[in-house]
């Protein structure tokens, strides 16, 4: 069964006194539905449209794409640079070890928390191979995807010998420096979940949400995006 058919329009159509046969339809035509009716539904039924909608259709949507970018803008953990780099791996560029920060925690957890801080030699020692573990579990997770992504740039069709030779006689480009690593990856993933790319997150808490209408500031967006087009 398709998504049109999963989703049921009429609480939707029956909450704006609108009849059945409206267009454009809330079950066929629901982006275009939702960018005429967004603001005058409550999220319940918002809600609904995350049966026949995906979160990159949604994106043309101006009061989504704004509710977005305000969560960016508040900065939501997920989005840290550490918490960002463990849920999407293969978009970090870095050059450290993966596993890194989630090993620092789970040695910081053993050696604070594990038995209330008591039998502190053997807690020290359960630290040290909770960190290994740790560093190795994630180090196979980021080469794993690391793979896959690799097997499928290779699946891609190749470029012609001639456009090779171009790219040959270009001076390489300098390398990037940590900061500006970290600021270009950050940036990336923003991008990405604005425009309904990211995976792996969880958009129906963002564009469902009218907390995020709050102090709708048009001007601010079109800053951001204007920044974007200048990096």
């Amino acid at each position: 069964m398709s998504a049109t058919r999963d989703f049921d329009s009429a609480p939707v159509l029956s909450y704006l006194a609108l009849p059945d046969d409206y267009q454009p339809s809330p079950q066929t035509a629901p982006v275009e539905f939702l960018r005429k009716h967004i603001r005058e539904l409550p999220p319940h039924l918002l809600a609904l449209f995350s049966a026949n909608t995906t979160p990159r259709e949604r994106t043309v949507v101006p009061e989504i794409r704004s509710r977005r970018l305000k969560y960016v803008e508040s900065k939501p953990p997920e989005f840290s640079l550490a918490e960002a780099k463990s849920t999407w791996p293969a978009l970090w560029e870095g050059r450290e070890r993966p596993g890194t920060e989630q090993a620092k925690a789970e040695k910081e957890w053993a050696d604070k928390e594990f038995m209330g801080g008591t039998v502190q030699q053997q807690v020290g020692k359960l630290g040290e191979l909770l960190r290994d573990y740790e560093e190795e579990r994630e180090s196979e997770r980021v080469r794993t995807i690391r793979r896959q992504r690799a097997e499928y740039i290779e699946s891609l069709p190749e470029e012609d010998e001639e456009s090779d030779e171009d790219e040959d006689d270009q001076a390489p480009l300098p390398e990037p420096s940590p900061i500006e690593n970290e600021a270009w990856f950050q940036r990336n993933i923003q991008e990405r979940f604005i425009y309904g790319f990211l995976e792996s997150i969880d958009y129906d808490k963002v564009d469902w949400n009218e907390q995020w209408d709050e102090d709708l500031d048009r001007e601010a967006e079109e800053r951001w995006f204007d920044d974007e087009e200048e990096d």
